[in-house]
């Protein structure tokens, strides 16, 4: 087996095996009727509602994969700076992060985590984040962030 095999090989099954970890964590920490009513919720209608919607963050962590669980496990979270619906483009948010998860070293990755996940949700079209966010890392991070987010 060639190493750029064996490199995807184990990629596959870690992504796999983080994957199916954090499920297991969510599932213990959520009832699956609450996670299945909050995935089926349109983000749309719910913002047209109202934008400060009890739903609406609950909404959003639970189209998160992976990172959603680090979030909960390092006491962290999102919140909604502003949002933006255009309906034939879907829903832009500027989001920044809460609790732990501002001072964690592992942030940068987490930022891009969500901005992924959300994004491939089809009732979004953009996530940016607060560009206060940059205050909390060293240059490297910094320049990470701005190259892989729309900080």
């Amino acid at each position: 087996m060639e190493e750029d095999d064996l490199v995807d090989l184990y990629r596959v099954e870690s992504s796999k095996s983080i994957s199916d970890e954090a499920e297991s964590r969510l599932n213990s920490m959520i009832p699956m009727k609450e996670r299945i009513r909050l995935r089926s919720i349109s983000l749309q209608k719910l913002v047209l509602k109202d934008q400060n919607h009890p739903d609406l963050i609950p909404a959003l962590l639970e189209r998160l994969g992976p990172v959603r669980a680090a979030l909960d496990d390092h006491g962290g979270g999102i919140i909604i700076k502003k949002i933006e619906n255009k309906k034939e483009e879907g829903l832009s948010f500027i989001l920044t992060l809460n609790g732990a998860c501002i001072a964690c070293g592992a942030a940068p990755s987490t930022l891009v985590g969500i901005k992924y996940d959300l994004e491939n949700d089809s009732e979004i079209n953009t996530i940016y984040f607060e560009d206060k966010l940059l205050e909390s890392f060293d240059d490297l991070s910094k320049e990470f962030l701005k190259s892989q987010t729309n900080i």
